[in-house]
């Protein structure tokens, strides 16, 4: 038999590795001397040591390890390690695109924009279904709606944070003349009336970017929002959303304006 410094020699390991061992009843000494307390190990017990640097090696844990060496077949273990293993890579993998979108960027003029993937919660939301000259237009038709729900609910309160956003209807890029659709989360639901309906937002998966500046340079972040939704292998899976976080309301020049853009994604598997 070999002590413990001898045996951590042999088996390529260190004595406090074997000590842990033994302390978990992974692998606990053949023999322990009772008067000096030294560890002994028998050669055979190589091949044990050998079997649980193998697993380790491969990632389990040491309570999967214990259960293996208990007898529990291994391959429940090992499957749903190689799935870990799968699911890791695939992010390393999404990592990689998108550092290489950043870094490629440039070139596409998209300096000023980022995307991050964000989860939406679900919401309650009063929604108008409208159409819409222009851009300026928001500027009156907007507040009318929310002018017109404080009348008829003047106890219904906004969601916190508040979140507002409009939905395009139309299906493809118009400048004038574009059908939307304007949401309002709120806290409650309430009876529908005219052509204002209340109605649950599901939750779900978004690619988000932000937009600093006027509503006429929006085109330019939807462009890099659908590259890098392509570039990073996502499908769009609903309507672009866009939510107000600065505007005519709070701020003075439109050059501090805040726009997020929500586009909703799924990832193919």
């Amino acid at each position: 038999m070999f002590r413990i410094g001898e045996f951590s020699k042999m088996g390529k390991t260190t004595v406090k590795t074997l000590r842990y061992y033994d302390e978990q009843g992974l692998l606990k000494p053949e023999m322990i001397d009772k008067f000096t307390k030294h560890r002994y190990y028998a050669t055979d017990q190589l091949l044990v040591l050998h079997r649980i640097q193998s697993y380790r090696q491969m990632g389990l844990g040491i309570e999967d390890i214990k259960s293996i060496m208990s007898g529990d077949n291994p391959d429940r273990f090992l499957i749903r390690r190689k799935f870990e293993l799968i699911d890791q890579l695939n992010r390393v993998k999404e990592t990689i695109s998108r550092i290489e979108f950043v870094l490629h960027q440039k070139e596409d003029g998209f300096m000023n924009y980022v995307a991050t993937i964000k989860e939406l919660p679900e919401c309650i939301v009063y929604s108008k279904k409208l159409t819409v000259p222009s851009y300026d237009s928001y500027f009156e038709l907007i507040p009318e709606i929310g002018r017109v729900i404080s009348e008829k609910y003047s106890d219904l309160k906004c969601r916190v944070p508040e979140y507002c956003f409009i939905e395009y209807l139309d299906g493809e890029y118009k400048d004038k003349d574009f059908n939307i659709e304007f949401c309002e989360a709120v806290d409650s639901f309430r009876d529908d009336f005219d052509d204002i309906k209340f109605k649950k937002i599901e939750a779900v998966t978004a690619v988000s970017v932000m937009h600093k500046g006027a509503y006429s340079g929006l085109a330019q972040a939807y462009a890099f929002a659908f590259k890098w939704i392509e570039t990073n292998g996502y499908e769009i899976a609903g309507a672009p959303r866009e939510s107000y976080i600065d505007g005519i309301w709070n701020k003075e020049s439109e050059e501090e304006w805040l726009t997020e853009l929500q586009i909703p994604v799924n990832k193919p598997n």
